[in-house]
């Protein structure tokens, strides 16, 4: 569920460092040895971001399925397309699977979709810079 609240540009600030020090903790890992928990900090700093981005507009998502809803916000910006819109919820089910069921991320699938998941993470990191001002 989304919900309006104050908008809170000092929290965004410190979301968007938090996601940064995420980023930087990703180039400090082996990527074959740490493969599940590199892809999960990049699912951890696009969700991030896009909390970051909503709460600058005034809203926050809350309780079951919040991950979800924050996802689907991301239709309101035109900046997305419908297919990265899948695609980042593609990540959050591969997370969760690897998060609460033990479900391993292979290799081969992050280092295919790394550059999409940079990509993202810079729009979103645009998006928020340029809302700030």
């Amino acid at each position: 569920m989304i919900i309006k609240i104050k908008p809170d540009l000092k929290k965004v600030e410190s979301m968007v460092e938090m996601a940064n020090l995420r980023k930087r903790s990703i180039s400090l890992l082996d990527t074959k040895k740490f493969c599940v928990i590199i892809f999960e900090n990049y699912y951890e700093i696009i969700k991030e971001l896009v909390s970051a981005l909503i709460l600058i507009e005034g809203f926050k998502s809350v309780r079951e399925n919040s991950h979800k809803d924050l996802i689907d916000f991301l239709e309101k910006y035109n900046e997305f397309s419908d297919k990265e819109i899948f695609f980042i919820h593609d990540l959050r089910v591969r997370r969760n699977k690897s998060s609460y069921d033990g479900k391993q991320i292979d290799f081969s699938y992050l280092i295919s979709k790394e550059n999409e998941i940079n990509e993202i993470i810079k729009k979103l990191k645009s998006l928020i810079k340029e809302r700030l001002k």
